[in-house]
């Protein structure tokens, strides 16, 4: 059973919690998202796998998940990013934010939330225990998508998309001319 670290609202752990009685009581944990990039400056989406146990089939960022107690944030989105996607390269914290988010089947989000960004044009192998699909869609592609169509994405991911763009905005020189 994988325990979750609880936060407060400035991101100091207070505490440890089973996974899913984090998600039954909607108690603030920490997790992150990782948004991977081609050098054509698309996004990586996966879709989650239909057998999720919240928002499976809907499109999301590269990966996301929790870490462990004791382990860097950094080393655990390196490390999920390879579990999910079946690769590793550069990555860097960009951002962090909070929210809070509800599902139809009872359970809750309540995540102080890692984002990190990276660059990748290499061979992908996702788990399909964890994906369903996956692409690279240009930016603007995805705003537009995620305007028409919002049923299609997850709910942390319709939060942090602005964030990123925002993020790209200001660094994209940073992250697309290495």
């Amino acid at each position: 059973m994988q325990q979750l670290i609880l936060v407060d609202e400035n991101d100091l752990p207070v505490g440890l919690m089973e996974k899913m009685k984090v998600h039954q009581l909607g108690i603030m944990h920490r997790a992150f998202s990782v948004f991977i990039f081609n050098m054509e400056g698309e996004m990586l989406l996966q879709q989650r796998a239909l057998t999720k146990y919240h928002s499976g089939g809907l499109w999301t960022n590269a990966c996301c998940s929790h870490p462990y107690e004791g382990q860097e944030i950094l080393h655990a989105a390196k490390q999920r990013l390879f579990e999910e996607m079946g690769f590793t390269t550069t990555i860097q914290k960009a951002f962090h934010f909070k929210y809070k988010a509800s599902f139809e089947n009872g359970l809750t989000e309540n995540e102080f939330d890692h984002v990190f960004v990276g660059l990748y044009n290499g061979k992908i192998k996702p788990d399909a225990n964890e994906v369903e699909d996956y692409c690279y869609m240009a930016v603007e592609v995805v705003r537009r998508d995620i305007d028409l169509h919002p049923e299609k994405y997850t709910e942390w991911f319709k939060i942090a998309f602005p964030l990123i763009e925002n993020y790209l905005a200001e660094n994209f020189n940073a992250i697309f001319t290495k």
